[in-house]
């Protein structure tokens, strides 16, 4: 029995390890490139917000936390905020609204044109997260959108000034550890555009 765990934690394991190995020659681009973009909503005065359901909402809490506090090197906090955390903005949204408007709401009352939205789903047809989309874009901020499998309905949504990084797996949960590590790929670009090459 402990045989058979010890094996599928190492199946877990390599698949893990296949999925990132796969997916590096199709997001090493677009994640440099939405790198760069936030940095330039940054040093515009602009400031991120994300957002994502379920293990993505935990996932767009972990960047603006890494945003906000610091990565792995000292630096001032940077502008982020994660539409996700608030339970009593989310619930009352959801009950006097939908729960579609969950972040869409936020974004026209916290979103200005130069902000950035980080949009984070595996599958693309989250409505809550499209919605979100929408409204940026009314709002004339840019969007970096993580996504996985075909890129869904997200995929129609964004503009050329947009960039999604879609991971191209179908396991949700293999999606979602890349998007992990694409998250702190990211939060490293950002630091060494703004301190400079760490020294070791």
């Amino acid at each position: 029995m402990q045989m058979n765990l010890i094996e599928r934690v190492t199946d877990l394991f390599n698949a893990s390890i296949e999925s990132k190995r796969q997916a590096l020659p199709q997001l090493a681009e677009p994640i440099a490139k939405a790198a760069e973009l936030i940095v330039t909503v940054l040093l515009g005065g602009g400031k991120i917000l994300s957002c994502g359901n379920g293990g993505s909402a935990a996932d767009a809490q972990h960047f603006s936390s890494e945003m906000l506090n610091r990565f792995e090197r000292e630096r001032p906090g940077l502008p982020a905020i994660s539409l996700t955390t608030d339970t009593s903005t989310l619930t009352s949204i959801s009950n006097d609204y939908d729960f579609d408007e969950i972040f869409a709401r936020q974004i026209r009352a916290l979103g200005q044109g130069g902000d950035l939205l980080l949009a984070i789903t595996t599958s693309g047809n989250s409505e809550n997260i499209n919605a979100a989309i929408e409204t940026a874009h009314e709002r004339e901020m840019k969007v970096v959108a993580l996504s996985g499998r075909s890129g869904g309905r997200l995929a129609t949504l964004l503009t050329e000034q947009d960039i999604e990084i879609r991971v191209p797996a179908e396991s949700t949960a293999r999606i979602q550890e890349v998007h992990l590590l694409t998250i702190h790929c990211l939060c490293d670009l950002i630091d060494q555009q703004l301190l400079g090459e760490a020294i070791e």
